[in-house]
């Protein structure tokens, strides 16, 4: 099971790292969304990655016969239900709409853009300050965690911290 004061990485590194196409792209992506590194990136790319092969293995296994394509149906069902809750998915997705997500999608659902997107921040990297600083709640909570994936409930929840006077 291991030790839960060892973290794990929760990205995988690229297999080429000197590939100027895709060097170019990360830098793109990591100045529009504020991001403070491209461990921030690859953090999200490995998640999309992960959702696109559930896809890919259950759109093998769905029109299966029997049991089985049933589990992959309702694998599918609960996949979907779960992207739509996070935001990344609108309600009446289907099994292509997972296989065309990009790691833009769900660089969108980062609370740190959500706060940029509302004009909560003047700049995306000011949106970053303020989130680490605890000026933004999620919920009546305070969070300091600027890639928290904000759910589409929460989205008309996030706002600045009223500040007590001690």
């Amino acid at each position: 099971m291991g030790d839960p004061k060892r973290n794990r990485k929760q990205y995988v590194t690229p297999v080429r790292p000197w590939d100027r196409a895709r060097l170019e792209r990360e830098v793109q992506l990591v100045v529009k969304y504020g991001l403070r590194n491209k461990k921030e990136l690859w953090r999200f790319q490995n998640l999309l990655r992960k959702y696109r092969r559930v896809a890919r293995d259950m759109l093998g296994k769905i029109n299966l016969p029997g049991k089985e394509g049933e589990i992959a149906r309702a694998t599918i069902q609960a996949v979907i239900k779960k992207l739509y809750k996070l935001g990344i998915l609108p309600e009446n997705a289907t099994l292509d709409d997972i296989l065309s997500l990009s790691v833009e999608n769900f660089l969108e659902r980062r609370l740190q853009t959500v706060v940029f997107r509302q004009g909560l921040a003047k700049t995306i990297k000011q949106a970053r300050q303020l989130i680490v600083h605890g000026h933004v709640e999620v919920d009546g909570r305070k969070v300091t965690c600027p890639s928290y994936i904000v759910s589409r409930d929460e989205e008309s929840k996030v706002g600045l911290r009223v500040r007590q006077n001690a």
